[in-house]
């Protein structure tokens, strides 16, 4: 490696261990289980023409009271039952607070005789307005699912963790394009499979590998901080590619949990996906600034630090997956 490339390397390693270091015993001590996107979910049953029962559910155990409701104006709403009338669920339903409560709210609609709606509304879009061909505005779509792929990723600290890997095992700005671009392509495939139904995967076992895939590359970067030969430190982008495909399966979680409806899922398949990579870039892009700020202020640590940012990873890659397994094998 170039002189100038293992200077900034190594301020790269120290500048990080300010972070890791405090945050590995909070990180190990949080809830094992993979990441969760709070959601709502509002279910209009039809049991007689324009009227509805109203049932609310949640994706946490933990739920913070449903955000307030507020359904079209000829619709009257009392002990649980909507009523339309003859006009039926037509208009404009709007959610307040749902950014201070959920991520996003998903509307689901079971009219008689009819298909399934499926709408999802978050707080920079807390409304939507009911038509007869059910597809949503364009900008209704890039205003809900590209936040809700941002949050997702930022919120996925064991994602979060194996980007930080990755860019450990690279020594060049062009290595680090090639490897984020491949993680990025591999991701997105099976993200897409997953959510247009091509494959199913079990969620649990998804979430156990996930972390072990974390623990393996911290491994990685040991091996070639020792400086042992290793295909993962020559060629970043294969290991990447192989985990990414692991980690789409993982972001498909979230998007398939809202219920898409066939009208919106292309649309919003493709901006959940924008919102996914924007909120890695930023994640990259952070890191690279906090390699900067540490290299022009000339910051020092100890010469044990470095090690120790390797570890502090790995074993709570290691943690989260002996972890995990253990509540896959005893829902087994």
């Amino acid at each position: 490696m170039k002189q100038g490339n293992r200077s900034t390397v190594n301020y790269f390693y120290h500048c990080l261990i300010s972070l890791l270091l405090p945050l590995s015993g909070l990180l190990a001590s949080q809830p094992v289980s993979a990441h969760e996107t709070p959601i709502a979910l509002l279910t209009l049953s039809e049991f007689q023409s324009g009227r509805f029962f109203i049932e609310w559910n949640y994706s946490s155990a933990n739920a913070a009271p449903p955000p307030v409701a507020e359904f079209p104006k000829h619709c009257r709403h009392h002990s649980g039952v909507l009523n339309c009338g003859t006009g039926g669920l037509h208009g404009t339903i709007s959610l307040a607070q749902t950014d201070e409560r959920y991520s996003a709210v998903v509307v689901q609609i079971k009219r008689n005789n009819e298909r399934q709606q499926t709408y999802t509304l978050t707080g920079t879009h807390s409304a939507v307005i009911l038509t007869a061909d059910r597809i949503l505005p364009l900008s209704q779509v890039i205003a809900t699912y590209i936040p809700l792929g941002f949050e997702h990723i930022l919120l996925g600290v064991d994602h979060l963790l194996f980007v930080l890997g990755l860019m450990w095992l690279v020594n060049s700005t062009r290595m680090l394009l090639h490897t984020i671009t491949a993680f990025t392509v591999a991701h997105s495939v099976t993200l897409a499979a997953v959510t247009l139904g091509w494959i199913g995967v079990e969620e649990k076992p998804v979430n156990a590998a996930i972390a072990l895939s974390i623990a393996i590359i911290a491994v990685e970067v040991v091996k070639y901080r020792q400086g042992k030969p290793s295909l993962s430190a020559r060629f970043p982008w294969l290991i990447a590619l192989a985990f990414g495909l692991l980690h789409g399966f993982g972001f498909s979680g979230a998007l398939t949990s809202i219920g898409l409806s066939p009208e919106n899922l292309p649309a919003a398949l493709l901006f959940f996906n924008i919102g996914v990579e924007l909120g890695q870039l930023c994640f990259v892009f952070l890191i690279l600034a906090l390699i900067w700020a540490h290299r022009n202020l000339q910051v020092r640590f100890p010469s044990w630090s470095t090690t120790a940012a390797f570890y502090a990873i790995g074993t709570i890659g290691a943690y989260w997956f002996y972890s995990r397994l253990d509540i896959l094998i005893n829902s087994a």
